[in-house]
């Protein structure tokens, strides 16, 4: 996920629906959310929970060492947006 989604994932309520999550980060595909969580349960930071039915729906919450993420993600999504690079590499 970019930097941009990542202040509004820890926004939201947990647990988010796959919906509301693409909402919430601008200019993400489907197909990109479901790899990037996708990732991010195999590393054990997001645990995926079918609702099952009708309709089905798919959310996800954070695990404890997601959430211990927390800080130091918002601390890169600020770093990122004080010195953007515009020409490259810094």
């Amino acid at each position: 996920m970019s930097s941009r989604g990542v202040p509004a994932a820890y926004e939201l309520p947990q647990p988010v629906h796959f919906a509301d999550l693409r909402r919430a980060i601008p200019g993400i595909s489907e197909r990109m959310l479901s790899d990037r969580l996708s990732e991010l349960g195999s590393a054990g930071l997001v645990v995926r929970e079918v609702d099952e039915g009708p309709p089905l729906r798919v959310s996800y919450r954070l695990t404890r060492a997601g959430a211990a993420m927390e800080p130091a993600l918002k601390g890169l999504a600020h770093w990122s947006k004080t010195y953007p690079t515009s020409d490259g590499p810094c």
